[in-house]
């Protein structure tokens, strides 16, 4: 039943891999505590209190509130499958208890370091420094996820156009604009790439052998980059799109904008950077205003 409703997830939910593979890992853990060495395995016949069991036992086993928070919706979407399938009547999973998490401001990278990095001098003879520097200021400039820059295609980048066509979550493809510097360092990007790379992927993004670049790699070029100007407390393509959105919203663009940039479904997603430009405001107050702090 568990490989029927991954199957579910990702041919008709157009759900990710890695979206996919979590809820293995869940449904897998889940099952082999109700039923260890997957005999007798029969979720139709667990109830709530059952369930319970297992989140307790993985509460005091040392996970996180937002982990166990994570493994009970995992099994509200399971049983939620089963009763679309007719197998049960009921979801046992709906009674349980999500644990309430704090809300943690997403890192960020000031504009000031983002710029040193991207600006540093490279050479430009040199085909990994230009992808890299380009890969730098493509998500910083268009707050594409680290997923979207590595399945983008070759034919979705119009330089000339100033834009481009990512495939975000469960599919989506929208279309993001850029500036005239970058569409510059593109030209210089394939210009280079053309030459060094002749026969590689349809990727827009390549390594020198041709292949298309993974995650880890793109992490560690971003690190890289930033490490020696930057002062965040995690350095990753993820904390760029962060940083894209949050310096949007400080120089007056639109939420709504913002939100259609990002690919966000919802808007209170978007939300969440408004309070970190709230919080740098305050930030600025206390330190400036001469009777922020006084007694």
């Amino acid at each position: 039943m568990i490989e029927y409703f991954l199957t579910y997830l990702k041919c008709e939910r157009n759900a990710s891999v890695n979206t996919v593979e979590a809820y293995r890992r869940d449904l897998n853990q889940w099952r082999d505590f109700v039923a260890p060495g997957k005999a007798d395995f029969a979720p139709e016949k667990l109830d709530a209190a059952a369930l319970r069991r297992w989140v307790v036992a993985i509460a005091r086993g040392g996970c996180s509130q937002a982990t166990v928070r994570r493994k009970v919706q995992t099994l509200r979407a399971f049983y939620h499958y089963m009763m679309r399938m007719g197998f049960v009547r009921e979801n046992p999973a709906a009674d349980l208890t999500l644990p309430k998490l704090p809300k943690p401001l997403p890192v960020i990278v000031r504009q000031e370091e983002t710029n040193a990095a991207i600006d540093c001098g490279i050479d430009e003879t040199d085909f990994e420094e230009v992808r890299d520097r380009l890969i730098l200021n493509m998500l910083y400039s268009t707050g594409m996820r680290c997923s979207e820059l590595t399945g983008l295609k070759d034919a979705a980048v119009n330089s000339r156009g100033g834009e481009l066509k990512v495939l975000g979550k469960r599919n989506k493809e929208r279309i993001i604009p850029f500036g005239s510097e970058m569409a510059m360092m593109i030209d210089s990007y394939r210009a280079l790439r053309n030459e060094t790379v002749p026969v590689r992927a349809e990727e827009f993004f390549v390594r020198p052998s041709g292949e298309p670049l993974y995650r880890k790699l793109v992490y560690n070029i971003v690190h890289k980059a930033l490490g020696s100007v930057a002062h965040a407390s995690r350095l990753s393509p993820h904390v760029m799109r962060h940083s894209f959105a949050t310096d949007m919203l400080n120089n007056g663009a639109d939420l709504n904008a913002v939100q259609q940039l990002l690919g966000h479904t919802s808007l209170a997603t978007t939300q969440i950077y408004t309070h970190i430009s709230y919080k740098e405001l305050q930030q600025n107050y206390q330190q400036a205003h001469p009777r922020a702090t006084k007694k």
